[in-house]
């Protein structure tokens, strides 16, 4: 498998769930203003969304979006827990976090990226953030990781778009059971391995 991301972008989560499951796998980054690979490739012909992350798996096929790249990687790798059983109950609720973060959190914080919105946009932006931060923050109380005792794909994912956070001067500690279990995600050696190949930590 290849993982094509860009450091720090949403592409994080995969490259950290690749590792927690002990795939064997590649990455290689992406110049996303230019869509070019690090070898030269146009990206737009390995994923027309133009977008990380892309996951080319063996056979030549390309999966997109994070929710579902997360999904491939934990069920192709089922013996590494990383998500509920199909059917279960705690399957659904895992589904409700990525769909939550991804449409809330993801969308909300990365919005703070548009360097065309005005202030003012920004105060609306950050009213809006702040009302998911504080359900979020109710909802963590009491757990260790989003699905309770376990380390989970959305977690990975949470994590990932969290880092954000400081770049747009959002301080969790307004949050404390979301620092700690961010906290807590982030002290993970996999998640390290991943940050560190990324060239997020040294």
């Amino acid at each position: 498998m290849k993982l094509y991301y860009s450091p720090g972008a949403c592409s994080l989560a995969p490259h950290i769930i690749l590792h927690e499951a002990g795939c064997e796998f590649e990455i290689e980054r992406v110049d996303i203003p230019n869509k070019k690979t690090e070898s030269g490739a146009d990206y737009w012909e390995i994923n027309p969304k133009g977008y990380v992350p892309a996951l080319k798996l063996d056979d030549g096929d390309i999966l997109t979006e994070v929710a579902v790249i997360l999904q491939y990687i934990s069920d192709q790798n089922q013996a590494a827990n990383l998500a509920p059983k199909f059917g279960s109950h705690e399957r659904y609720h895992v589904l409700e976090w990525l769909n939550f973060i991804a449409t809330e959190v993801h969308k909300q914080i990365g919005a703070l990226f548009n360097p065309k919105m005005t202030p003012e946009m920004k105060v609306v932006q950050l009213g809006v953030i702040e009302r998911r931060m504080n359900a979020l923050d109710k909802m963590l109380a009491g757990k260790h990781y989003l699905m309770g005792d376990d380390f989970s794909i959305a977690d990975a994912y949470l994590f990932n778009i969290l880092l954000w956070t400081k770049k747009h001067n959002i301080d969790l500690a307004k949050w404390p059971h979301v620092a700690a279990v961010n906290k807590r995600i982030g002290e993970r050696p996999k998640v390290i391995e991943a940050m560190t190949a990324e060239g997020l930590v040294k």
